[in-house]
């Protein structure tokens, strides 16, 4: 500041000293053009003078507007007016990379916030009232396979009924939908928040698929039931038929009666004939609930790569030759052909012999009959394997329980294959879905 007011002192008075030298030529002489020279000099000091006073609230107002304009590549210094100004240039400087590592800093948390959101395996998305998308991470593009979305109300081409659930949720609220997307079955779990951010509204909805977690619990719920029923029931039915073989071993030692016995031979035939009844139908319930008993103890998957088209091969030797002497056209394709899966692959098989012995009953006396083997990647990445017959389809009321144990559409079905295959399918931490057509096409679906 001293060096300031020296040269401010010293401007003055040269400014002082220039315009009486002015007066001077100007009364004193006749040097008009010299006194004007001079005084121009003089105009030209107090300029400079102004100019070197005011260079502060410039410095101030430039460092405003960085700030303003957050452009914090401003540097500022005392320009040689004294150590005052030197230090009001520093305390500008500081302030700058203050903010400057401030901005950096919230940058670096919105990176790896966005980082996070895009990573997170839940769908989110956020848009404001009008429906503008403000935020879609990877995870909600994969769900509702778009590119992008810039207004929600665009869902309407691939789902009216989500579009408009998504536009009428508030803060709080929660929604299932079932949806069927390109043959896979998906159950929707929405949950939507508000917030406000720069004076606007903007709707924040998470959406998951939990139809394998649903199919999961479903799963334990029929194992559980499964347990209980074969445990009860085997408690039941063994003594009853350790006591039928036991009679039966009995009346075998009775001798028949001598003499005119007729009606007690007889009789002795006829608990003879009704004790086999019931020792053959007790053994026959026995092994109907040993049966039953396989949907608890299927074995843990041994794990190993295998090629898709191994699979297919080994599935075709048995099926093949059997789909060929009922007259159905059989065939399998493979995309790509080096295409792999990590699975146990004798369990696999068993389900693609299942799934392929249920298609070749569908068509069987179809004229055209045709049951194909497709191995592919989805639209959502995931290796995908289709039994596909174009049999008469299953009707409506049945997709919803065909995987349900016990329960089949055959006349002398067991209702136990279907839902073996599911359980082996989660064991793979996947899915097996059914989409039909009725009198088109049939597609049992297994997604790895």
């Amino acid at each position: 500041m001293k060096r300031f007011r020296i040269q401010c002192i010293l401007r003055v008075i040269f400014i002082g000293a220039t315009m009486l030298l002015a007066m001077f030529l100007f009364y004193r002489t006749t040097s008009y053009m010299a006194a004007g020279l001079v005084a121009l000099a003089a105009v030209s000091q107090v300029y400079s003078l102004i100019v070197y006073v005011e260079r502060t609230n410039r410095e101030l107002s430039r460092f405003l507007r960085s700030i303003r304009y957050s452009d914090f590549s401003q540097t500022f210094t005392g320009g040689g007016r004294g150590h005052a100004f030197e230090e009001l240039g520093q305390a500008f400087s500081a302030v700058i990379d203050d903010f400057r590592a401030e901005r950096s800093e919230k940058e670096e948390s919105y990176r790896y916030l966005l980082t996070v959101i895009q990573h997170i395996g839940i769908g989110l998305i956020s848009f404001k009232q009008d429906g503008t998308v403000g935020l879609m991470n990877t995870a909600a593009k994969r769900l509702l396979r778009v590119s992008h979305l810039k207004n929600i109300k665009s869902l309407s081409d691939h789902n009216r009924e989500l579009a408009g659930i998504l536009l009428q949720m508030r803060s709080g609220e929660k929604a299932l939908l079932q949806v069927v997307d390109d043959e896979d079955l998906l159950q929707l779990s929405i949950y939507a928040t508000e917030f406000k951010m720069r004076g606007d509204l903007y709707t924040l909805v998470s959406i998951q698929n939990i139809q394998s977690e649903l199919e999961e619990k479903e799963i334990e719920s029929w194992q559980k039931l499964t347990r209980v029923l074969t445990h009860e029931i085997m408690n039941s039915i063994t003594p009853i038929a350790s006591l039928a073989s036991t009679v039966n071993g009995l009346l075998a030692e009775v001798p028949e009666p001598a003499g005119d016995g007729a009606a007690a031979t007889e009789t002795i035939s006829d608990v003879r004939n009704a004790m086999r009844t019931i020792e053959r139908r007790s053994q026959s319930l026995l092994g109907f609930v040993n049966a039953y008993r396989s949907l608890t103890r299927i074995p843990k998957p041994d794990f190993r790569i295998v090629p898709v088209q191994e699979l297919f091969d080994n599935v075709a030797l048995l099926m093949r030759p059997q789909m060929a002497a009922r007259g159905i056209v059989f065939a399998d394709s493979i995309e790509p052909e080096t295409l792999s899966l990590t699975v146990d692959p004798e369990l696999v098989e068993q389900v693609l012999i299942n799934l392929l012995k249920n298609a070749m009953e569908a068509v069987e006396g179809i004229p055209g009959a045709e049951v194909k083997m497709v191995a592919r990647i989805d639209e959502r990445g995931r290796t995908v394997i289709q039994v596909i017959d174009n049999g008469p389809g299953i009707v409506e009321e049945a997709l919803d329980k065909i995987f349900i144990p016990f329960f089949t559409t055959k006349k002398e079905g067991s209702g136990i294959g279907l839902s073996l295959s599911r359980q082996i399918m989660r064991q793979h931490g996947g899915t097996l879905s059914v989409f039909s057509e009725p009198d088109t096409r049939t597609v049992f679906t297994l997604r790895f």
